[in-house]
């Protein structure tokens, strides 16, 4: 769901001539009309731990046309990328804030025109805001009616002949998604989907809102000329590339996982570790694969009906005065990315069916790698799962995420020689988990107790598929 842009309205209103020239023994109403109308567009607040977002594409152009309710830029949150909605109507008429810039939560990024006379009137407002802001504003609105300030036809033209005098032939004509190959205009997704499937977007006809390139027109593009999968390998291999010796700042991602892990070490946390065989899982993940159920869903639905009969486990602690008996349980499971790290969260996981789990993390995942998550569903989980296991690493431990009660990191399934109950030696396949918890609220016990449960799970996992 797209968020509403704030937009301030700029109005000025100036008493007409009428109010000047009343007779005193037939006093008049004064009447007022709104000589201008400007608005600031924001910089909007898109979590509640945001205080900086970076603009990472203009849906619109200045001199465009701009709905109520219609997307008009896209801003990288800390975790995501959210497509942003116009509040009002009006004309595009000046872009203070550049694609790959970032300005302060509440800033204005860019001024809306209610009409094409008011253009002129916004470019010199964000000229002025620099420098001598309020006044120059109040100077260039509060001419008298009777004298207007004259403005410079060059002005009038350049704001009008970018776009608006003829919205209806630029859509017709030239293509909004490629102007002559200087801007590309599509949506997040639709340029995750490109890259995977090597598709030059200058190729590609967009089919959504003004021309602009949505996710289908991608996978037609991608169908019609059979792209293979070796470039796709090639472009990862070379975006990995790195220039040694070299300082890179932080992204937004970046700045966000760091300011987390900094505020973990204030909770005193512990760790237990578990060992369990995973025959029967493994025998359970071959015959419901082709289905389309994933590790990461047996492991999330195993967890989660563990944590039914231990909600201490799932518990959190805020304050440090008290703590929450969470009343859902939504495993959140970490997903690496391109310079950061997400938690997607599988609301109510121990409700869902392990195909529905299965397709709700496929969904999750692919919003993921497109930066389309919405806040509640990367901030709401209330236990964390972290799978190295799929890389081969044998064992880890992980850094408990901020106000939730304990994270697991999950280990590979290797073939271990075992001795068995009967004395003799054989081979199973076994995983290592280690548990992280807040000491504060959960103990030794309850972590034992929990991953008991969890193992039984594991090592008898016919409830899973119910």
């Amino acid at each position: 769901m797209a968020n509403l842009l704030h937009l301030n309205l700029r109005s000025v209103f100036i008493p007409s001539l009428s109010t000047r020239r009343h007779s005193s023994a037939a006093p008049r109403r004064h009447q007022f009309r709104v000589e201008a109308k400007v608005r600031e567009i924001f910089m909007p607040a898109l979590s509640s731990t945001m205080t900086e977002g970076k603009v990472v594409s203009w849906l619109k152009s200045e001199g465009d046309q701009v709905a109520k309710g219609e997307s008009v830029v896209v801003v990288e949150s800390d975790k995501a990328d959210m497509e942003v909605e116009s509040f009002h109507a009006g004309i595009m008429a000046t872009i203070m804030v550049l694609e790959g810039e970032s300005a302060s939560v509440g800033s204005p990024i860019a001024l809306l025109a209610e009409t094409e006379s008011d253009i002129a009137l916004a470019k010199a407002q964000a000229s002025g805001s620099g420098s001598s802001g309020s006044d120059q504003k109040t100077e260039a609105v509060a001419a008298p009616v009777a004298e207007p300030e004259p403005v410079s036809a060059p002005l009038v033209v350049a704001a009008v002949s970018a776009s608006v005098s003829s919205p209806v032939v630029k859509v017709a004509s030239t293509h909004p998604a490629s102007e002559g190959g200087k801007r590309v205009v599509a949506s997040p997704y639709a340029k995750k989907l490109a890259k995977e499937f090597n598709v030059d977007l200058g190729t590609v006809v967009g089919s959504g809102p003004m021309g602009r390139i949505v996710a289908k027109d991608v996978e037609l593009a991608a169908s019609s000329a059979a792209v293979s999968e070796k470039p796709k390998v090639a472009a990862v291999a070379a975006a990995s590339a790195v220039q040694l010796g070299s300082v890179v700042p932080f992204t937004t991602m970046q700045g966000a996982v760091s300011k987390n892990m900094l505020e973990s070490l204030s909770v005193p946390t512990f760790r237990v570790g578990y060992t369990m065989t995973t025959d029967a899982l493994d025998a359970l993940y071959k015959k419901i694969k082709s289905k389309g159920v994933t590790m990461t869903a047996l492991l999330a639905k195993a967890t989660a009906m563990a944590l039914t009969q231990h909600p201490v486990v799932n518990s959190s602690c805020r304050d440090g005065k008290s703590f929450t008996y969470n009343s859902s349980i939504n495993i959140a499971v970490a997903v690496a990315m391109d310079g950061g790290l997400i938690t997607p969260v599988l609301q109510d996981a121990d409700k869902l069916d392990i195909y529905t789990l299965s397709r709700k993390w496929k969904e999750l995942v692919d919003k993921a790698r497109a930066k389309q998550l919405q806040p509640q569903e990367y901030t709401t989980g209330t236990f964390t799962l972290s799978n190295l296991g799929m890389f081969g690493v044998d064992r880890f431990d992980a850094i408990l995420p901020p106000g939730t009660g304990a994270i697991m990191a999950v280990g590979a399934s290797r073939p271990t020689v075992v001795g068995t109950k009967d004395g003799r030696i054989g081979m199973k396949n076994q995983m290592q988990v280690n548990v992280t918890a807040d000491h504060r609220v959960i103990y030794g016990a309850d972590l034992a107790a929990f991953l008991q449960t969890f193992a039984q799970i594991i090592e008898d996992p016919k409830d899973l598929t119910f």
